[in-house]
């Protein structure tokens, strides 16, 4: 069997809060919570997660190299990036033109992520 995707793990400074961030923001829960890993998905059965361990001692100070992209509905799209800010999102300018068809916000700690145009799979 060829490998897979199990978790995208983000280094955090405070796990917990970062896990309770994204599983609030995907509609998920928090599976597991260890000293230094916490998981969230959707299920246990869930062929992906997110996992956060211990970041290093500095800060984050530049653009994430990877983010997640996340997808809604066109009915939707504007409401769910007001809940995102309102659960500790922001909003943050990465060289954006206006013109994208995406908003960059960040979580808690500063990673960015995007919310896209609505899309149903991976290449519309």
């Amino acid at each position: 069997m060829p490998v897979r995707m199990h978790h995208i793990v983000i280094d955090a400074h405070d796990l917990d809060a970062e896990a309770r961030f994204w599983a609030e923001a995907l509609h998920w829960s928090v599976l597991s919570s260890r000293e230094r890993e916490v998981v969230v998905g959707p299920s246990p059965d869930a062929p992906i997660g997110l996992c956060f361990m211990p970041a290093g001692a500095t800060r984050k100070t530049v653009k994430n190299r990877v983010h997640l992209d996340l997808t809604t509905t066109a009915d939707d799209r504007d409401a769910e990036i007001e809940r995102l800010l309102a659960i500790g999102a922001r909003r943050v300018d990465i060289g954006q033109t206006g013109q994208e068809s995406w908003d960059v916000l960040a979580d808690p700690e500063g990673n960015e992520f995007c919310v896209v145009r609505p899309k149903t799979t991976l290449v519309t």
